[in-house]
């Protein structure tokens, strides 16, 4: 844990990491926990989502927090996707406890550069109405792209992570367009809830980790996680 810090911090840390999964605590540096911790008194002193775009590195980075909800992502990655932005690496948290809240990190990028400050202003704004139901992100995306259209070299595998005892689906396809909003878009069809994911892209690959929540916040019974699995997979197919 992090040491320097002042005892009611510390003490504020360890009952806010309670509603994470068991692994948060002790898998996640202490900076990204103390990150997260601010971005959610933040959540609660303003009652709105937490949307911000900022240069990071010759990147751009997307830093949002809210109350998680199974459409969440899918409506996040549908702007992205209408800004024609590149995914470069995702970190995700949310808790399986209330206040049942998402913490997230993304590093964007158009035509390999960091966003214009008009463009991360226009993305924020459109993520922000698009969670107020203000914007019809699959109607905007409906111009770029064949959502029907299935998503090419897709493979799909379910499995309950020993480590971090939490169902996790494996999904790995050739990178193209549109392919995280299509991915979370399925995600909310199934009434999933995703409380961590992983991505690795390598060679023209993605390889994205999602470990899920069932409808109502249940745990997902491996039997159900590999029906799960063929049914995703089956949308991906366009099927």
């Amino acid at each position: 844990m992090a040491s320097g810090l002042k005892t009611s911090t510390l003490e504020l840390l360890k009952r806010f990491n309670k509603s994470f999964p068991q692994f948060y605590e002790q898998f996640v540096s202490s900076e990204i926990q103390l990150q997260n911790l601010r971005l959610a008194h933040r959540l609660y002193k303003t009652r709105r989502a937490v949307i911000e775009l900022k240069p990071e590195g010759g990147k751009s980075a997307l830093h949002f927090a809210y109350r998680n909800q199974s459409f969440l992502l899918s409506d996040i990655f549908g702007v992205l996707a209408a800004y024609g932005l590149t995914i470069h690496s995702l970190s995700l948290y949310g808790q399986i406890k209330p206040p049942m809240l998402v913490f997230m990190k993304l590093i964007v990028s158009r035509g390999s550069k960091a966003l214009s400050d008009k463009t991360a202003e226009n993305a924020c704004r459109a993520i922000r109405e698009a969670l107020g139901g203000r914007f019809e992100v699959e109607e905007m995306l409906a111009v770029e792209f064949n959502l029907d259209a299935g998503l090419e070299k897709v493979e799909t595998e379910f499995y309950v992570d020993p480590v971090f005892h939490l169902p996790a689906l494996v999904i790995e396809a050739d990178n193209q367009p549109g392919l995280f909003y299509k991915v979370m878009y399925a995600m909310w069809l199934e009434d999933l809830l995703v409380v961590n994911a992983n991505l690795l892209v390598w060679r023209g690959r993605t390889r994205l980790i999602v470990y899920l929540l069932g409808p109502n916040e249940s745990l997902i019974p491996e039997y159900l996680g590999h029906k799960i699995a063929e049914s995703v997979r089956g949308r991906f197919e366009g099927r």
